[in-house]
């Protein structure tokens, strides 16, 4: 559900298994989106309730959300018309991220999703993947320790992505609090991106991001190939596991105890301080079980339910 709400219909909502309100993007943050009318094909147009052609632009903000009030209420909404998917909200790593955290889990939410500057489309102008957002790390463990010191933080589940590429950072992201974790990037090239970054241009060389037919018969990509990299993923988080003496990755959520600075000196990073993200010094326990196996969050009894069971 993005500022533009193309395609967004009460069948769409309805039939969902998950609903995410989508506040920004990672490597663009703050500035919209625009598919040029070129890649809007019949198809993509009939998804989206447009005509072909014609570009679909979709504003910075949501023009119905100007407030965590606002928020609540399309959450709310949300979980009306399809009481059975979960609703994850989208935010940006940016400094404050963990105030607005809070807001969107006292606003009933299910899940929040941390996106980092490092990933993103290709089709995002440079300027903004280059200088843009900031670091995942940061937006985590500000959300996680700030929703622990609010006592929130059993209350959603905790998702992030952002430049992810192996094993080694699912680990560092359950360490610094994550539940969840996404690839978006790396899983195009594991089913054949070449990071040509002409995505908006409709003419990805390889058929990943084009809707043309010529281009699109070139796709090389197989579910297997997609199937097969995140085995090799999960099997390099168990490795890990096993050598820090842990059965499952639940274990680790929030051990940031366990992330230690490496021993090397670099002029640009020889000032930085880490302690900020590697201590959880008075921050009270939480159990990262109960988030896993919470039901939906339910808008509780409303006058819909008194009015649709009245049969006169």
């Amino acid at each position: 559900v993005a500022s533009g709400r193309f395609g967004v219909t009460p069948t769409f909502l309805a039939n969902a298994d998950q609903l995410e309100i989508k506040i920004a993007q990672g490597a663009k943050p703050g500035e919209g989106g625009q598919l040029p009318g070129k890649k809007v094909s019949a198809y993509i147009a009939k998804l989206r309730n447009s005509k072909p052609g014609v570009p679909l632009i979709s504003p910075p903000p949501h023009h119905d959300i100007y407030s965590i009030e606002d928020l609540a209420q399309l959450i709310f909404d949300l979980h009306q018309v399809n009481p059975k998917a979960k609703v994850s909200v989208k935010l940006v790593a940016e400094a404050g991220i963990g105030t607005v955290a809070s807001g969107v889990a006292k606003a009933n939410a299910d899940v929040i999703q941390i996106s980092g500057h490092d990933g993103g489309t290709g089709a995002s102008p440079i300027s903004s993947i280059k200088h843009a957002g900031g670091p995942w790390e940061l937006g985590l463990t500000e959300t996680h320790q700030t929703l622990i010191e609010n006592g929130l933080r059993e209350r959603v589940i905790l998702r992030v992505d952002g430049g992810f590429r192996s094993g080694v950072d699912v680990l560092m992201a359950a360490a610094m609090g994550a539940d969840e974790y996404g690839f978006g990037s790396l899983a195009m090239i594991a089913t054949g991106c070449v990071m040509a970054r002409i995505c908006h241009t409709n003419n990805c060389p390889v058929g990943v991001a084009s809707q043309r037919e010529e281009l699109r018969a070139r796709f090389p990509g197989v579910p297997g190939d997609l199937v097969n990299f995140f085995l090799y993923v999960a099997e390099e988080v168990r490795g890990m596991l096993a050598q820090l003496g842990y059965e499952k990755l639940d274990d680790i959520i929030g051990r940031t105890d366990l992330l230690k600075p490496r021993d090397i000196s670099l002029v640009k990073t020889q000032h930085l301080d880490l302690n900020y993200i590697l201590s959880n010094v008075g921050l009270p326990k939480w159990s990262s079980t109960a988030i896993r196996t919470q039901e939906v969050h339910s808008n509780g009894p409303v006058l819909d339910d008194i009015l649709l069971s009245d049969p006169e």
